[in-house]
């Protein structure tokens, strides 16, 4: 049975239904775990992807991807999807054995798609709450209307879903693998997760939490995975790993009783990237909470014996605002934390920037190239061993050379895209679209605006001077 195609999108789908559930949060981490588990996606995500060092800022990014290729909009899906195909358009290449991947294979992307689909069939599933045959099939169409948004061919996808549940066991069989994404996700981010901007400064007690709950999600995520996968990827098996799993995904749909506003995924991520100088009615709560959080804290430490959550500091705010040149290396730089600086790294804040501006193709383009034409000039300055690549060694020995003309050409092209009206002032409302942040800031005039040379020299302060700086830092360097 096949919906209406007016009505596959917008919010009367079956995705919203999901969006807002809190079971969709371990359907999307399984998800991602088999999307990982695919060769080619996985040499892409180990070789370009930020996910690691910074999983918060991939997930929000991710969401309001998701909001706006299903929302009613088809003018913003359009855009939405141009975007995407422009983004894996620069994914490719050739894994550590030599085999190639492309993102902008048909192949790919419906695995991809694939995976979110059955991973929401499956937590309904497991949370004792099985969907009916009608409304899969409806859920199904709306995943194959969300790949052909995308501009993919018919047939990518198996055109019925018995057709479907073939080619994903088929797949799963077959094609999946042991990735080195697959591990990282699974035994490197969960258990040393970096802390939200929420608790950023909260070190011990983030590190805490993480501890009891990151080889906790761990192990749900392993034991939902399909058994055959499991034991071809010689996942452990851990006793009482499926009751776990399965009151996990129970817990969870009971969570949907809560209030709405206590669900809704759109508060709970804004409540996560929400940091200690964010603006608006949560800023004062915050404030007090992280106070007394810091005094329980510093009680909590006199008595237990946990690390605190390395490279973040007890106060951010305070008054030492230098960054060492090894910090800003790894907190900066290093955007896919793999210890070195490559261009996936600079591509990688070029694709945040163009994603927080919302740019067409020919400005995003610009902001691109800019960035290429500053790791050309880093790479001659600063790979004295031709490797290729940046260490952190060789950074540290020749940091002068990091503010050359390329990276003046970045803050110039950075200023010109946030510039939408091209009045040579960056205004509040084009201030928020880049930095998602209220406008009062030291950086504006006395006029409320923000001048190039301003804009400039605080970029080039930031990414030369490894001077801290309230903007750029949740922009580029918060997890």
């Amino acid at each position: 049975m096949e919906a209406p195609a007016e009505s596959l999108f917008g919010p009367g789908a079956q995705f919203h239904r999901f969006f807002n559930d809190p079971r969709w949060a371990l359907a999307v981490v399984r998800a991602t775990v088999l999307e990982a588990a695919h060769p080619q996606i996985g040499a892409a995500l180990a070789d370009n992807s930020s996910f690691v060092v910074h999983p918060w800022r991939r997930l929000r990014n991710t969401l309001v991807s998701l909001q706006r290729m299903f929302g009613a909009d088809e003018h913003t899906r359009q855009r939405e999807a141009a975007r995407l195909n422009r983004m894996h358009a620069r994914l490719s290449g050739t894994d550590a054995r030599n085999q190639p991947y492309d993102a902008m294979d048909p192949e790919v992307r419906a695995w991809v798609v694939a995976t979110l689909f059955e991973s929401s069939v499956t937590m309904c599933r497991l949370s004792g709450q099985p969907l009916d045959q009608i409304t899969m099939e409806r859920l199904y169409a709306e995943f194959q209307a969300f790949l052909a948004a995308l501009g993919d061919q018919a047939g990518h996808l198996p055109p019925t879903l018995p057709e479907f549940w073939q080619y994903y066991d088929r797949m799963v069989a077959e094609e999946l693998q042991n990735t080195e994404a697959l591990r990282t996700i699974l035994y490197r981010l969960f258990e040393h997760l970096p802390a939200p901007p929420l608790f950023a400064g909260l070190p011990t007690l983030w590190a805490t939490g993480r501890a009891l709950a990151g080889p906790v999600i761990g192990t749900i995520t392993v034991a939902s995975l399909p058994e055959v996968f499991r034991r071809r990827a010689g996942l452990p098996e851990i006793p009482g790993a499926q009751t776990l799993m399965q009151s996990a995904y129970m817990a969870a749909r009971l969570a949907r009783a809560l209030p709405d506003n206590w669900v809704q995924t759109e508060n709970v991520v804004g409540l996560l990237n929400l940091s200690p100088d964010s603006e608006g009615p949560w800023a004062e709560t915050l404030t007090t909470l992280r106070a007394r959080t810091k005094r329980a804290g510093a009680l909590f430490r006199l008595i237990t014996p946990v690390p605190a959550q390395p490279g973040a500091p007890e106060d951010p705010g305070g008054e030492d605002n230098q960054r060492g040149a090894r910090a800003f290396f790894t907190e900066v730089l290093d955007q896919t934390g793999d210890g070195m600086l490559d261009w996936p790294d600079l591509a990688a804040m070029a694709r945040e920037l163009c994603s927080r501006l919302d740019l067409d193709e020919p400005e995003e383009t610009r902001l691109y190239d800019a960035f290429a034409a500053w790791w050309r000039e880093l790479q001659s300055a600063l790979d004295s061993d031709g490797d290729g690549r940046v260490s952190e060694e060789e950074y540290v020995a020749a940091v002068p050379s990091l503010a050359g003309p390329a990276l003046i050409r970045v803050a110039e092209v950075l200023f010109d895209v946030t510039d939408a009206d091209g009045d040579q002032f960056v205004d509040a409302e084009e201030y928020r679209a880049l930095f998602r942040r209220g406008f009062g800031r030291t950086v504006v005039d006395a006029d409320g605006r923000y001048s190039r040379s301003a804009f400039v020299r605080d970029f080039l302060s930031f990414m030369s001077g490894r001077q801290r700086s309230t903007p750029y830092d949740p922009l580029l360097s918060d997890a």
